[in-house]
Formats: C-alpha cells, structure tokens, sequence
C-alpha cells in the first residue's frame, strides 16, 4: 500500500488514489450521491431562506431587519468555529451515522427556528444549523471520495454542489412566497421537511462507512504545515473572497451601471444561477481530468467576467453575458476548489476538510465586509473591480502551483 492510499476502515477495505474512476456508476452509488445533493439542498435552502423572510420576521418579533438579518451571521459564524472541532468531536462515529445525526440536527434547528418565539430562540436554531452545515461540508469530500473512488471525486462533488446551486436559486425567492401565503413560520417550517427527506435518503441509501481516523486538532494544525494545503487554502481564499466581495453587489452595479430595472435584474440573476448548476457539472469533470488546468480555468473565467463587465457593464447584452459567463464559474468553483485542496491530503481528507470549511467561511465573511467599504467607498464598479485582482491573483498562485 503506498502513501497515496486512503484506508477505507480499519482492517481491509482499502481506495487507491490513483486508480482510475468507473466509467460508470451502479444504481447504489447514484442513490448514494443523489442522497448528498439532498442533503446540500435541504441545508443550504435553509441557510439562503432568512434572505427573503427579513420583513415579516422583524415584524413579527420586534425587531428591527438589520437584527433580523443577524440569523444569516450567526449561520455563518457558528459555522466556521465548529468546522475546526467537528471532526474532533465525531471521533471515530461510523460517518453515515455523522450524516444521519446531522440532518437530524438540521431538522430540529429549523423546526426551533419555525416555532421561536423570540429573537434568541430564533438565533438558538439558527446556530444548531450552522453546526449541521460545517460538519456536512467538512466531511463531504471524504464521504464522495469513499463512494465514487478518489479519481471520480471531482465528479462525485459536481453533483453534490448542485444542491447548492439550486438552493440559492430557489430558497430566496420561494421562502418570500410561501411567507406571503402562510407566514414566514411555515416557510421555515418547509426547511426542516427538506431535511426529514434528505434524511431519509441518507438512511436507506448510504452504505456503512466506518471511521479512518479520530483525528485530533493537532492533526489538522499538522496539516497545515504542507505547501500543498497552504496554496489551496490560499485560493479558496483568493478566489472566494473575490467572488463575495463583487457578486453581493451585481445588483446594485446593474441597477446605477447597466440601469436595469427589477425585471431584468432578475432575470440577469436567474442566468447567473442557471449557469452555476451547469458549472457544477462540468467543474466536476474537469477537475477529474486535470485539477490544475481546471483551477486556472474557473479562476482566469471569472477574472474575464468580472474585468469585462467593468469595462463594458453599460451595454445591456454585454452585462446578460458576464453575468451568466460569473455564475458559470461561481459553479465550477465550490468543485474545484475541494477537489485541489484534497490532491495535497489523499491520506487526511476529513481533516483537509476541515480546513476547506474554515477558509470558505473566512472568504465568504471577509469578501462581504470587504466588498461593502469597496462599494461605498469607490462605487458600483469597485467590488467587481476586487474581484478581477482577486480572480487574477488566483490564476497566478494556480500557474505556480506544482501540478498534481
């Protein structure tokens, strides 16, 4: 067995990184993957879902939008705290149970959510889904490698994401219309009947997936002493940051750049997420097939799309474009990213996942914050500005990045 070999339990059971994927899956391992895109539906939907539920909620709690909006921060950071201990904590807990026991905390934090009667409870339910959500990502790229072999991990992860392109399609705007329907409670509500399905799936799909390791927070520290982690730590960093701190602020660049009314607008934003589903799928094989070409590609995509909307964004048909041209790329990217960090740890990839989480969250808190004083500070155009140097700085760390 040699050092790029990933045990699969304790005593025989064994996955060669280097094998080459199956050309085709069997019905059970589909089924088994299907059941992860659930589950990144199911809990994705529910961290997007407050995006269009602020009004009401505020109303009816008392508080003000701003505090309401808390409930996404508070997501967020309880998730990048635990993503460093999860792994820690899970010890050697047969993983399809982990995943099981998360969607099961998933649902009950959603259902604490629903039924809050206060803000605090809210923000209680808000935290427990944050932990669901780290732990899932922190474990997802070693479950899929498990599942579809190492060499098919990129392709595995591809559909897995999918679940995360369509929930940020769909949780923001349907979570507005069932609240306007049934009130905000039922549409929080809707979130933890998601996760009682993805459950459900996990249970009658997932084969038995015994523990590798117990991994300690000093082997995840250790990990970060490798050249390899660093440099795909450092492009999760780049390349999301730039991401977050310009595509939260596409609406208002083509409302005072492009001048688009509502409607187009939307209309703009449903390409960029239509292009992101079919970047989730081919991310997935392009990083199968050459992860360093694959990250050169996704970054140099958005780096263009970025610099051409910048310079061009006035014109109508330019802006679609660009727009759709971003969420492409947007969709390759929470593939190949994953996929590049993991190729540094064949023979830690819980621990490697630990830390993808981590620099995800980082990248995504930083880009918004930064993105904001960018904005108010420099205009429309300067957060798409960060992202073009960001992006750009992304394709020059991928081109001296030694290839895997």
């Amino acid at each position: 067995m040699t050092d790029t070999t990933l045990q699969l339990d304790d005593e025989d059971t064994a996955l060669d990184l280097d094998t080459a994927a199956p050309t085709t899956w069997n019905a059970a391992t589909w089924f088994s993957v299907i059941s992860l895109a659930a589950t990144s539906f199911a809990l994705v939907s529910a961290e997007f879902l407050p995006a269009g539920l602020l009004t009401p909620m505020a109303r009816d709690l008392g508080i003000s939008e701003g505090t309401a909006g808390q409930v996404v921060t508070a997501t967020a950071s309880v998730g990048a705290v635990t993503a460093m201990l999860s792994n820690v904590l899970i010890g050697r807990l047969n993983r399809k149970t982990v995943l099981v026991g998360l969607s099961a905390l998933a649902v009950g934090s959603n259902l604490l959510a629903a039924l809050a009667p206060n803000f605090w409870l809210l923000l209680l339910g808000r935290a427990g889904l944050g932990i669901a959500l780290s732990a899932f990502w922190a474990l997802s790229v070693a479950v899929v490698a498990r599942l579809v072999g190492a060499s098919a991990t990129g392709r595995g992860m591809g559909i897995v994401t999918l679940g995360v392109s369509l929930a940020t399609i769909a949780a923001p705007s349907a979570g507005a219309l069932i609240s306007d329907w049934l009130g905000w409670r039922s549409a929080m509500a809707l979130t933890a009947g998601l996760a009682v399905i993805a459950m459900l799936l996990q249970l009658l799909s997932l084969p038995t997936l015994p523990a590798t390791a117990s991994n300690s927070l000093a082997d995840v520290f250790r990990l970060t002493r490798r050249r390899g982690i660093q440099l795909g730590m450092l492009a999760i960093l780049l390349l999301m940051t730039g991401h977050f701190a310009g595509s939260v602020y596409v609406r208002p660049f083509l409302e005072h750049v492009t001048l688009l009314a509502t409607g187009p607008i939307a209309l703009a934003l449903l390409g960029f997420g239509i292009a992101a589903v079919i970047g989730n799928v081919a991310g997935g094989r392009m990083a199968d097939a050459n992860i360093h070409m694959a990250l050169v590609g996704t970054a140099a995509l958005m780096a263009f799309a970025a610099l051409a909307l910048v310079l061009w964004g006035v014109h109508i048909a330019v802006a679609f474009g660009f727009v759709t041209l971003w969420g492409l790329a947007f969709g390759m990217a929470p593939v190949v990213l994953p996929t590049n960090l993991s190729r540094a740890a064949p023979d830690a990839l819980e621990a490697a996942g630990s830390l993808m989480v981590v620099s995800f969250q980082v990248a995504i808190t930083t880009g918004a914050v930064v993105g904001g004083y960018v904005v108010d500070t420099y205009g429309a155009a300067g957060p798409l500005t960060l992202t073009v140097v960001l992006a750009a700085s992304t394709v020059v760390l991928a081109l001296l990045q030694p290839r895997r």
